[in-house]
């Protein structure tokens, strides 16, 4: 994926990485368990992977460390999602454009459309956490072949 970014853009590329958890990552997992509004398959995934930095594929693609995603609730709760917008959810990653991904605790994962969070409009972007990686993989996948 990297092999040409410089040629092509003029300038180097960024990081682009998929940190494997370590133990203050599954701590903070941990943590975050006690949370309701968790998905178990997003526990799951942190048990495993510490978080997703890919500066370099489109406008960039970040899933962020459970330790964030902690201290995001605790500073600042949880943010309206679901079709009548009554559900909560916790940001877990974002884009390189500003926008952030939420995911619902059915483990639903919605976009915003805004850089802001406060009473926030947000996109369905895919059923489950499997599916939200699967299309991050997919536009991997895509950038590299530019």
């Amino acid at each position: 994926m990297t092999d040409e970014f410089e040629r092509r853009h003029g300038f180097p590329p960024g990081v682009n990485e998929v940190r494997l958890a370590d133990r203050v990552d599954q701590a903070a997992a941990r943590t975050l368990a006690q949370v309701s509004l968790v998905p178990a398959d997003l526990l799951t995934f942190y048990d495993s992977i510490g978080e997703v930095t890919w500066a370099d594929v489109g406008h960039g693609y970040f899933v962020d460390s459970a330790a964030d995603v902690l201290l995001r609730f605790k500073q600042y709760g949880t943010v309206d999602v679901g079709a009548d917008q009554k559900d909560r959810g916790l940001v877990i990653g974002s884009n390189g454009g500003g926008l952030s991904y939420v995911v619902g605790p059915d483990g639903v994962t919605y976009r915003t459309r805004t850089a802001s969070l406060d009473e926030p409009e947000v996109d369905h972007v895919a059923d489950d956490l499997l599916q939200f990686l699967e299309l991050l993989a997919r536009r991997a996948g895509a950038s590299q072949s530019k």
